[in-house]
């Protein structure tokens, strides 16, 4: 087994769609693509373009987990789509991928990481809470499921301009 934290590539795409529904599927979420969901068919254009980073985690060249970040206007950079398959839970890959997203966003000058996971994701809260997220509240939101979302936030240590992540 050869794991490798990877940045997104196009040819990824339909295997990180593919990753993302089954775990929806898994916990009982509505998919939705054509809506809540269409950042994934637009990956190069709603993260990268903006500023973001698109991670994939994958095994002998097949995709098993994917974790993302997006800058926010406040110095802050928001974690989003940290999901792996669930034969790769609970082995530190999620811990992985988060250290990867959170170096990334501390060498761009990012003075703090917050994170909503639904409700219904303990192992991600409990990956949140070892590497030092604080829970900040919890909301609902406007897709199909009204899903109920938990809050983290994490100050970062900001490094120096060129240094390796």
């Amino acid at each position: 087994m050869v794991l490798v934290i990877q940045a997104f590539e196009a040819q990824h795409a339909p295997a990180v769609v593919e990753l993302i529904s089954s775990v929806f599927a898994e916990y009982g979420m509505t998919f939705d693509p054509s809506d809540f969901d269409r950042d994934l068919l637009a990956i190069q254009s709603y993260y990268l373009d903006r500023g973001g980073w698109f991670f994939v985690l994958s095994d002998g060249g097949r995709v098993v987990g994917t974790v993302a970040a997006l800058p926010q206007s406040d110095g802050a950079c928001e974690i989003k789509r940290l999901y792996l398959l669930a034969a790769y839970r609970g082995r530190g890959w999620g811990r992985a991928l988060l250290e990867h997203i959170l170096a990334q966003m501390g060498c761009a000058g990012h003075r703090e990481a917050v994170a909503w996971s639904d409700a219904r994701l303990d192992t991600a809260h409990r990956v949140y809470t070892r590497l030092g997220f604080s829970r900040i509240g919890d909301r609902v939101l406007d897709d199909i499921d009204r899903s109920r979302e938990y809050g983290f936030r994490k100050v970062l240590a900001v490094r120096a301009p060129g240094a390796e992540p």
